[in-house]
C-alpha cells in the first residue's frame, strides 16, 4: 500500500480554531528555533522544495519533513521565501525580549538606564515590526527611518515624563508600571509607521484558492491593530505582574543578600511569562485574516468597484491577507 502523501504546504494543527493556532504557534516559535544554525534552515527548505516536486509520498519520513517545516516556518518570511534576520523572527523573541523587558522594569530609576532601555527596545521592536510585516507591501528607507526615531521619542517621552511626573507623587510599584505605559504608547506609534506602505497603499487581498483580487487600506487598519493589540498582550504580564511580585520580594528583604539577584530574577521570570505569551499573543487573531468584500466599501470604495468590473457576477463574499505578526 502506497505512503499517504503529507501536505506540507498546510501545518500539522487546525488553525482554524485558537487551540489549534496555540500549538501551532508555539511549535514555531520555539526558542531553540533561534540557535538553529543556517545551513540547517537552508537544508530544510530545499528537503521542503524537493519533496514539493516529487509525485510519490516515499523516502522521507514523516517527522523529518515536519521538522523541516517547523524549522522553514519560523524563519522564512511567509510572503517572500527570504530567511529573516534572526533577532526579527519569532521565535527571537523569548531570549531577546525577557532580556529588555528585565531590565526596562529593574532599571527604572536612572534617568541615563531609562533612555538606554527605551532606545533598545524599541530597536529591538523596529526590527521584529519590519521582520514580520506583509512584504507585500514594500516600505522606503524613509519611511523606515521615520518610523524609527518616532516610536524610539515617543517611548521616551512617555517613559521620562511619567518619570518625572509620579517621581514625588506616587509610591515606588505605581512607578515600576512606567516602562509598561511607555512600551503600549511606542507600540501604537512603532507598528503603524513600520507598516505605512500597507495603511497608504492597501494590502493584497486574496480569494480562496491565493488568486491576488485586490488592494484594501481597510483590510491594512484591521491587520495592524490585531497586531498591536496582540504585542500589547504579550508583554502585559510580564510588565504589570512582576513589578508587584518584585516590590513584595524587596520589601521581605529576599535579595539583600546576594547582589544582582533580583535583576536576574526578573529577566528568568520575564522569559518564562514570555515562553507562554509569544505563542497566546500570536494565536488570539489569525495569521490569514479575512474581510468581506462589502466592507472594502467603506475607505476602499475605487478597489472594490474595480473588482467588481473584473469580476462580473463572480465576486467573492471573502477575501484573505497576511496580517503580519
Amino acid at each position: 500500500m502506497a505512503a499517504e502523501r503529507i501536505d506540507i504546504n498546510k501545518p500539522p494543527f487546525d488553525c482554524g480554531t485558537f487551540l489549534g493556532r496555540l500549538r501551532y504557534f508555539a511549535w514555531i516559535t520555539d526558542p531553540r528555533l533561534s540557535f538553529v544554525k543556517k545551513e540547517k534552515l537552508l537544508e530544510a527548505k530545499d528537503l521542503l522544495e524537493s519533496y514539493r516536486q516529487t509525485s510519490e509520498a516515499g523516502g522521507v519520513a514523516e517527522g523529518d519533513l515536519r521538522r523541516a517545516q517547523q524549522m522553514y516556518l519560523s524563519a522564512f518570511h511567509p510572503d517572500t521565501g527570504e530567511l529573516q534576520n534572526v533577532i526579527g523572527r519569532m521565535s527571537f523573541q523569548v531570549p531577546g525580549g525577557m532580556v529588555l523587558i528585565g531590565a526596562m522594569i529593574t532599571f527604572y530609576k536612572s534617568t541615563p538606564a531609562v533612555i538606554f532601555w527605551q532606545w533598545a527596545n524599541q530597536s529591538f521592536n523596529a526590527l521584529v515590526n519590519y521582520t514580520n510585516r506583509n512584504a507585500a507591501s514594500d516600505i522606503s528607507t524613509n519611511r523606515l527611518a521615520t518610523a524609527y526615531v518616532s516610536a524610539t521619542s515617543c517611548a521616551l517621552i512617555v517613559a521620562l515624563g511619567l518619570k518625572r511626573g509620579l517621581a514625588k507623587r506616587s509610591s515606588p510599584l505605581v512607578q515600576r508600571f512606567v516602562p509598561f505605559a511607555a512600551v503600549a504608547a511606542s507600540n501604537a506609534v512603532n507598528i503603524p509607521l513600520m507598516r505605512q506602505s500597507e495603511l497608504i497603499d492597501g494590502v493584497v487581498l486574496q480569494d480562496e484558492h491565493n488568486k491576488t483580487a485586490t488592494q484594501s487600506r481597510y483590510a491594512a487598519v484591521k491587520g495592524i491593530s490585531q497586531v498591536l493589540t496582540a504585542r500589547i498582550l504579550i508583554a502585559a504580564p510580564s510588565m504589570t505582574l512582576l513589578p508587584i511580585l518584585m516590590e513584595s520580594l524587596e520589601k521581605k528583604g529576599v535579595f539583600r543578600r546576594v547582589k544582582g539577584l533580583g535583576a536576574a530574577s526578573q529577566v528568568l521570570l520575564s522569559g518564562v511569562m514570555l515562553l507562554f505569551m509569544v505563542p497566546f499573543g500570536c494565536a488570539i487573531f489569525p495569521q490569514r485574516c479575512s474581510i468581506k468584500t462589502e466592507k472594502l466599501k467603506l475607505i476602499d470604495s475605487e478597489h472594490y468597484e474595480k473588482l467588481l468590473a473584473s469580476a462580473r457576477d463572480k465576486v467573492p463574499e471573502t477575501l484573505y491577507f497576511n496580517k503580519g505578526l
